[in-house]
């Protein structure tokens, strides 16, 4: 009985390589012998095999990412534009909403567009204006600040004197550092006048996008959508719906929460009496578009011009002030305004500020956190998880089988 069954069983197992495959592969020459013919490899352990698929399809997916980021770099002023519009319209989409109910959609856009242009011609012909009119006062201000800092450097445990004539000295070798480095610093000009000119070419670009993105944008949505095969339609419709609902949650948010901070910045640094309120309230504003990065930084510049006019009180003031507008914006403004639309935890925040700073600069610490943000809502919406479990709890009585009789499908 034993001799009889034993050829069979080896049989069996000589052809477990086989059970998935087609007949195709099973008529390959050698596929009895040769496992690999058909993917299976018996030689290799299960989870050599595992590692090695996993492997593969993930150089794969790095792959597919560089080659958007590539491709991404070879079109950065269309992307950026495109980026702009986006953020247009998602902050002027409501303000068109309400006026389109009372006129023409297209009037609407237009009329939404130059409020949008005169408030921001305004904020700078202020900032102008003011820094036009404080700047003689803020010249002599800013020599008897940079007297007392050194009066108070020499005064310290640390006695560092430094005189005019150093001073003198260090202006002098600025000098011949510009003289020595002019056809860099002229050949820097010109690059920074090209890099003006794209500014205004991606502005350009980006308003007239964004004029249609107002006007036709869900009709271009569905007919983006009408391209695709019919069974993805669903999929790539829900996905968008969250994705734009993230972005533009995440925009007006950080604009309005920018807002706040300009102005509860401006009110403080009118109060303190520090010298061109106006211009550092905008450069509050536009550094809380860089998250974790913006702030201190317009924080410090504050100070240092508070230091330099007023002393070290009033930057002391000017920094305390500042530090508790962002504790009032992380605890209050951005909950209340943004809610639930992004959910990002502070390391993820953290760790795409400081990539993106990485791959792109100042521009990818600006975009880094809505494109994650949004990735991350169409992927948690999409996706299809099991239900959590509690590790630190006690595990759960089993469920006995219930005898109860269900209903067999009918067959037709």
């Amino acid at each position: 009985m034993t001799t009889s069954t034993e050829p069979s069983e080896r049989s069996r197992f000589s052809v477990k390589h086989l059970t998935a495959a087609g007949p195709a592969a099973k008529k390959v020459a050698g596929a009895r012998r040769n496992p690999s013919v058909v993917g299976y490899e018996e030689n290799a352990p299960h989870w050599l095999r595992v590692v090695a698929a996993w492997s593969w399809r993930t150089l794969v997916v790095v792959a597919a990412v560089a080659l958007v980021f590539w491709a991404t770099s070879r079109i950065l002023l269309v992307f950026i534009s495109v980026f702009l519009a986006f953020v247009f319209t998602a902050v002027l989409r409501p303000l068109v909403n309400l006026l389109a109910r009372i006129m023409p959609r297209g009037l609407a856009t237009t009329i939404s567009l130059v409020v949008a242009l005169l408030a921001v011609a305004g904020v700078f012909t202020y900032v102008g204006v003011s820094v036009a009119g404080q700047w003689s006062t803020l010249g002599d201000r800013f020599n008897d600040g940079i007297a007392t800092i050194l009066t108070f450097l020499e005064d310290s445990p640390l006695h560092l004197t430094v005189t005019n004539d150093d001073v003198q000295q260090w202006l002098e070798t600025g000098q011949q550092w510009l003289e020595d480095n002019s056809a860099a610093v002229a050949s820097q000009a010109l690059s920074s006048a090209g890099s003006v000119a794209l500014v205004f070419t991606a502005l350009a670009l980006a308003t007239f996008c964004t004029v249609f993105f107002l006007t036709r944008g869900t009709d271009m949505w569905h007919w983006f959508l009408n391209q695709l095969p019919l069974r993805v339609r669903e999929s790539w419709h829900e996905g968008g719906e969250i994705a734009w609902y993230t972005f533009s949650g995440y925009t007006r948010g950080t604009f309005i929460v920018a807002a706040a901070d300009g102005v509860l910045a401006a009110i403080i640094l009118v109060l303190v009496g520090v010298p061109l309120a106006a211009p550092l309230a905008v450069l509050v504003f536009i550094g809380a578009f860089i998250p974790l990065i913006g702030a201190p930084v317009a924080m410090a510049i504050a100070m240092v011009v508070a230091l330099a006019a007023n002393g070290v009180v009033d930057a002391l003031v000017v920094g305390l002030g500042i530090a508790l507008i962002g504790q009032f914006e992380g605890h209050v403004l951005t909950p209340l305004v943004m809610g639930k639309q992004v959910s990002l935890h502070p390391v993820a925040v953290a760790l795409s500020v400081t990539a993106g700073t990485l791959v792109a600069g100042i521009l990818g610490a600006v975009i880094a956190v809505p494109l994650v943000a949004v990735a991350w809502a169409v992927f948690s919406r999409l996706r299809h998880t099991d239900p959590p479990t509690d590790f630190d709890g006690e595990p759960e009585p089993e469920v006995e089988p219930t005898s109860e009789v269900t209903e067999e499908p009918r067959t037709v």
